[in-house]
C-alpha cells in the first residue's frame, strides 16, 4: 500500500512516498481504510526529530496523527466495532501513521464518526480535539464564568478550543487577526486581540487559563495575564517532570525535562499560578464525550483546505510555511 514516511530525521526532503507491507492487524485492533487524514504543525516536528528524545520511533517511521475511514477488518477480540464501521481517531502516540492507505488501530483509540461531518471534516478533528478536552476539561476543570484565553484562535487547535471554551460557560478571549475576527467570534469568541496591533499582555488580566500553542516569549507573557491561582496551560513547550513521569523516562531525562521549564515554572510560581505542559493522549472514549456537542452544533471543524492524498508533500509543506488561513488542513482519498 502506499503511504508517506520518513528513513530518517531532518528536513522536508526526507518524506516520501513508497510502497509499504500491509499493517499486522492485532487482537483488539482495527484495520481502516483511511478516506482522509488531517495535517499537524506535530507531523512537521516528529519529521524533523524534535521528540526523537522522549519518542523513540523504530525508523522507517510513516507520519501522520488524524485519521477518518471505514473498518475493513476487525481482530478477534474486538467487541466495540464491526467492519462497514465509520469511524475517526487519533492513534495512540506508538502507533501514528495516518498517511497511509490504510492503518491497525487498537478498538480504545476508535470513535464512531459523528453522522453529521464528512469524512474530511472527522478527520480534521480527532487530535485537536481531543488536545481542546484534554486541556480544558480534564486537566483545568473550566467552569461556568471562568475567563479563558485561548491563543491563534483561527487556527486547527484554536477553533475548536475557542468553541469547546464557550460550550462549558467560559469567558472567552482569543488572539487572532483581523482577517479571521468575524470567524472567531462566530466560534464564541467574546474578546479578539489583534495579535498585530494590539497586546494582550497589556490588556487582559485576570484569567483563570491561558492556553497556549505558541510557545516562547508568548508563553512567557501569558504568566501575567493570569490571577492567582490561575494556570498556564501550553502544547508547544518547554515540558515538565510531570509529562516525563507520564512517559515513564528515565531519572536523567526527567532531570533534563524538568531543567528545560525550569525558568517558566520559577516564573509562574512567583506570579502564584502554575504552568503545565500538555503532549495529548489517543482517547476513542474522550471523541464519543465529544460527539454529543459536534451532533448539536456547538463544536462544529474549521477546514482550511483539502490535498488529495497523492500531495501529501504539498500538503505538509502548506502547513510548515503557515499558509493555512483558519482551521485545518486535510489529504482525502479519491
Amino acid at each position: 500500500m502506499k503511504a508517506f514516511l520518513i528513513d530518517k530525521y531532518g528536513g522536508p526532503s526526507e518524506m516520501r512516498a513508497t510502497e509499504v507491507p500491509e499493517p499486522r492487524v492485532g487482537t483488539e485492533d482495527v484495520l481502516v481504510e483511511i478516506r482522509a487524514a488531517g495535517v499537524n504543525p506535530l507531523d512537521i516536528k516528529l519529521r524533523d526529530g524534535a521528540f526523537k528524545a522522549f519518542l523513540p520511533y523504530r525508523l522507517p517511521l510513516v507520519l501522520g496523527n488524524d485519521l477518518a475511514g471505514k473498518v475493513i477488518r476487525v481482530g478477534p477480540s474486538v467487541t466495540r466495532f464491526a467492519v462497514g464501521d465509520e469511524v475517526y481517531s487519533r492513534p495512540g502516540k506508538d502507533r501514528i501513521g495516518t498517511f497511509a492507505e490504510r492503518l491497525a488501530v487498537h478498538q480504545d483509540d476508535l470513535a464512531p464518526k459523528p453522522a453529521a461531518l464528512t469524512m474530511t471534516e472527522a478527520a480534521s478533528l480527532p487530535l485537536v480535539a481531543l488536545t481542546a478536552w484534554q486541556a480544558l476539561v480534564e486537566r483545568a476543570r473550566v467552569r461556568p464564568g471562568q475567563k479563558v484565553l485561548i491563543h491563534a484562535g483561527a487556527g486547527g487547535l484554536g477553533s475548536i478550543a475557542v468553541q469547546l471554551a464557550k460550550a462549558l460557560g467560559a469567558y472567552v478571549a482569543t488572539t487572532a487577526s483581523a482577517a479571521t475576527a468575524d470567524l472567531v467570534k462566530e466560534l464564541g469568541a467574546d474578546e479578539v486581540i489583534d495579535y498585530r496591533t494590539q497586546d494582550f499582555a497589556t490588556l487582559l488580566d485576570g484569567y483563570d487559563l491561558v492556553l497556549d500553542s505558541l510557545g516562547g516569549e508568548n508563553l512567557a507573557r501569558s504568566l501575567g495575564v493570569l490571577k492567582p491561582g490561575g494556570m498556564a496551560i501550553s502544547v508547544v513547550g518547554p515540558p515538565d517532570a510531570a509529562f516525563a513521569r507520564e512517559l515513564g523516562v528515565n531519572p536523567f531525562l526527567r532531570l533534563a525535562m524538568s531543567a528545560l521549564s525550569f525558568t517558566t515554572r520559577r516564573s509562574a510560581k512567583r506570579r502564584g499560578v502554575t504552568y503545565s505542559f500538555l503532549f495529548m493522549k489517543a482517547s476513542g472514549d474522550q471523541l464519543r464525550e465529544l460527539t454529543p456537542l459536534i451532533d448539536a452544533g456547538e463544536i462544529r471543524p474549521i477546514v482550511d483546505t483539502v490535498f488529495p492524498f497523492d500531495d501529501t508533500l504539498q500538503a505538509v509543506e502548506y502547513v510548515e510555511k503557515g499558509r493555512a488561513k483558519a482551521g485545518k488542513v486535510v489529504v482525502a482519498m479519491a
